[in-house]
């Protein structure tokens, strides 16, 4: 008798358990500098920025090179981490590897809006590096003018570690920035909110009008100063340094100051 194929149970089947499609992401690697070494290139950094989106504060740019000998452990995206975990992080990496960081002041913004500004600082980071970098991996889809071979690496900071490590310093430096600024103009809250447009923000906006700190050609802002975004940013070509000398930028030392 010829042997049947055996069809099998739906049900059976459909009581299987099932994998999971996708699976989730893993943490940043450094594979990619890896690779850099193997050829022959290095040193290699990684650049990352935090502050795009508030309303008030400069944006800080960070550029690291990690020591592929001593690598801190948990070194992720910053927005991942605790403010707890960030700050241990970042007294580790400023102990075993170079780091450059730069700011690029409210006024800088408001002339050259927020993307240009924000590349511009990515670019003096890397050039506040001790080392000459041969390579340099940038948070993003655009490159920056660093003075060597650079590749935007899309989110980046969850892909590569060196970049990781840029947005804690970047993140850090910061976050304590913003602390020093809203101990100098009390009543704003700079201290919890960093200068983002929470609504806390937005009546301290109203209650009390705007500082040097603030991003006179973000709408919220340039609302309450009763002036168009245009005309303010014309009206600021003149203020960066001063903006920028305004507050005093935490560590690390390593700083290229706005100009």
């Amino acid at each position: 008798m010829p042997a049947m194929s055996r069809r099998p149970d739906r049900r059976s089947v459909d009581a299987a358990p099932r994998l999971p499609l996708t699976e989730p992401p893993p943490g940043p690697t450094f594979a990619r500098e890896r690779a850099a070494l193997r050829r022959g290139v290095w040193p290699v950094a990684g650049c990352d920025e935090a502050g795009r989106g508030p309303l008030a504060g400069p944006v800080v740019a960070a550029a690291v090179i990690l020591d592929p000998k001593r690598i801190p452990r948990g070194l992720d995206d910053s927005k991942k981490l605790t403010a707890e975990k960030r700050a241990a992080l970042y007294t580790r990496i400023c102990a075993v590897a170079e780091v450059g960081v730069a700011l690029a002041a409210p006024a800088r913004i408001d002339r050259d809006n927020i993307r240009r500004a924000s590349l511009w600082a990515l670019a003096r980071a890397v050039r506040a590096l001790p080392v000459t970098p041969r390579l340099v991996f940038v948070d993003g889809c655009d490159r920056i003018e660093a003075g060597c071979d650079c590749e935007a690496v899309v989110s980046g900071d969850a892909l590569v570690l060196s970049i990781a490590a840029a947005s804690i310093v970047a993140k850090v430096t910061r976050d304590r920035l913003m602390a020093q600024v809203g101990a100098a103009h009390p009543g704003y809250g700079f201290e919890r909110h960093m200068g983002y447009g929470v609504p806390e923000h937005g009546r301290a906006l109203v209650r009390l009008g705007a500082t040097v700190h603030h991003r006179r050609s973000f709408a919220p802002v340039a609302a309450v100063c009763g002036r168009p975004p245009a005309a303010v940013a014309a009206a600021a070509q003149a203020d960066i340094s001063a903006a920028a000398a305004e507050a005093t930028v935490p560590e690390p030392a390593l700083v290229a100051a706005a100009d």
